[in-house]
């Protein structure tokens, strides 16, 4: 049923404010967890430690998952020992472990302690795993038949204990000793005939996921195969956990947000923009904005190294923002498409010659276009005005020519940047647009330079 977000809120916020529990109970009875769990995580603090005093368990944990980081540790500590040590044991495991994984590891350790012998050695074992990769994101609570049980042993066997799983969508086979041999949509289990032996709808065709794999890996074998949950599997091949299609929407929105980041010129936040304190947010980005004015300290140079001619022919300072913006929006482009590709797999590494042959023939086109709108601008404004002198068409082929190489320079760098951090391991986000502009800066006024140079020698210059 689809609940009324405003009414809804009001409602509960009363019946808590008036401590009517069993009120809250009758009125919360109706609704999934999933429906209203993003609802109740917007109530205050004090009022969701009330929440949670009421509410079942499942409840709990449910809206345990959309509060805020920061409003999470607050309300942990408005709970009792005992409603705490019950809300982590109920949590599914995946969650778990990211919520412990953002505290300071001697508040973790206080967790963890709060937690049951069985749900400890479970969180130790993800929280073993490297930051970022499939075995911290992996949930324990999947089903598994084996190929020799029938459909209706299967079918009673996901009755009983599927009831907490985190999907049923898939269902996975294994041999006595925890391999995998594959994974069957359940679907397929409730149109077969009930005694079809569950080896008979194995096709083999599924794909794996190893604990130690980087979440952006796994985000891609998602995106290839189209599944709603994907099994890990050891160096043995045994099962060990699932991961689960939500888990990955959540990746593919946290790594957006840090290539987006960087892409800006920054360090990726690791916080919601709202929440990270100030001091945190000024040192992440303070970092690339020095390297950047440092980078844009070397224009000034590259001025006064051209200061003879610059004087000769002033009306070569008139174009000189133009020129360096221009190479530094195509390099920006350039770099943008190319990460995201890269992110997305359109292309590999290898690719980079295919990479670069686009790139030269766009960047030449883009360079003819802007190149022709400057000489058109510069002629026709000639026209009315004596600003470029009488050698006005000189200027006109100088502008016009500089802009298509650096144009096709900009194209270039803003491409190939970003390959080569890959290829020397590092992130190629951090090839962000303004450090592409930075360095196109300044080349960009070398070669527009030394065409005013060829083309203006002995008139102007």
């Amino acid at each position: 049923m689809p609940v009324q977000a405003s009414n809804f809120k009001a409602e509960v916020s009363t019946l808590l404010s008036n401590k009517d529990f069993p009120g809250l109970k009758a009125k919360l009875a109706p609704w999934l967890p999933a429906d209203v769990a993003p609802l109740l995580a917007e109530l205050p603090v004090e009022q969701l430690a009330a929440l949670f005093r009421g509410c079942s368990k499942e409840l709990s944990a449910a809206v345990f998952s959309y509060i805020e980081p920061g409003a999470r540790t607050k309300l942990l500590k408005t709970l009792t020992q005992p409603q705490v040590a019950a809300l982590l044991n109920e949590l599914p495991p995946d969650d778990r472990t990211a919520f412990l994984n953002g505290l300071p590891l001697d508040l973790a350790m206080q967790m963890l302690s709060l937690l049951s012998p069985e749900e400890r050695k479970v969180a130790q074992e993800l929280m073993a795993y490297p930051e970022h990769s499939v075995g911290r994101m992996m949930t324990l609570d999947y089903v598994a038949v084996r190929p020799e049980w029938t459909v209706r042993d299967a079918l009673a066997y996901i009755r009983t204990h599927g009831f907490d799983r985190e999907t049923l969508n898939m269902v996975y086979v294994t041999d006595e000793s925890g391999v995998l041999l594959d994974d069957v949509r359940v679907r397929r289990f409730l149109l077969a005939d009930p005694e079809t032996k569950v080896g008979a709808l194995m096709d083999g065709n599924y794909a794996t996921l190893a604990p130690a794999d980087d979440r952006e890996k796994a985000l891609q074998v998602f995106r290839k195969y189209d599944r709603v949950a994907l099994p890990v599997t050891n160096a043995e091949q045994r099962l060990i956990g699932i991961v689960t299609a939500d888990d990955m929407l959540d990746v593919a929105s946290e790594e957006a947000t840090e290539d987006i980041q960087k892409l800006g010129g920054s360090e990726a936040l690791d916080e919601p923009y709202t929440t990270i304190a100030l001091g945190k947010m000024v040192k992440k980005r303070a970092g690339w904005l020095v390297v950047l004015f440092l980078g844009e300290m070397l224009t000034a140079t590259a001025m006064s190294y051209f200061e003879d001619e610059i004087a000769k022919a002033v009306v070569l300072a008139l174009f000189v923002p133009l020129i360096i913006s221009s190479g530094g929006n195509a390099g920006s482009q350039a770099a943008t498409l190319v990460i995201r590709a890269l992110a997305l797999g359109e292309f590999k590494l290898r690719d980079w010659w295919r990479v670069m042959r686009r790139e030269l023939a766009a960047g030449l086109m883009l360079g003819v276009i802007l190149g022709s709108i400057g000489f058109l601008r510069i002629v026709i404004w000639a026209q009315f005005s004596d600003i470029y002198g009488e050698h006005y068409l000189l200027v006109a082929w100088t502008v016009g020519a500089s802009l298509v190489g650096i144009v096709l320079w900009g194209s270039l760098m803003g491409s190939m940047l970003p390959l080569v951090l890959k290829k020397l391991g590092f992130d190629p986000a951090t090839s962000s647009a303004p450090f592409v502009a930075t360095l196109v800066d300044v080349t960009g006024l070398v070669i527009y330079f030394t065409v005013a140079f060829f083309i203006l020698r002995g008139t102007l210059l």
